[in-house]
């Protein structure tokens, strides 16, 4: 039993290494739409 518990955990760190190693090499894109939003006065204590 305890060889099938390691093999989980050896899986998931090498999910986890897998995951973050896309993660610095991927490109992605930041969005470019400028988002501006109008906030009413009744919002803010005076």
């Amino acid at each position: 039993m305890g060889k099938f518990w390691s093999m989980i955990i050896i899986f998931i760190l090498a999910g986890i290494g897998v995951g973050a190693i896309y993660l610095m090499t991927v490109d992605i894109a930041p969005p470019r739409e400028h988002v501006e939003k109008t906030l009413s006065d009744d919002r803010f204590p005076q």
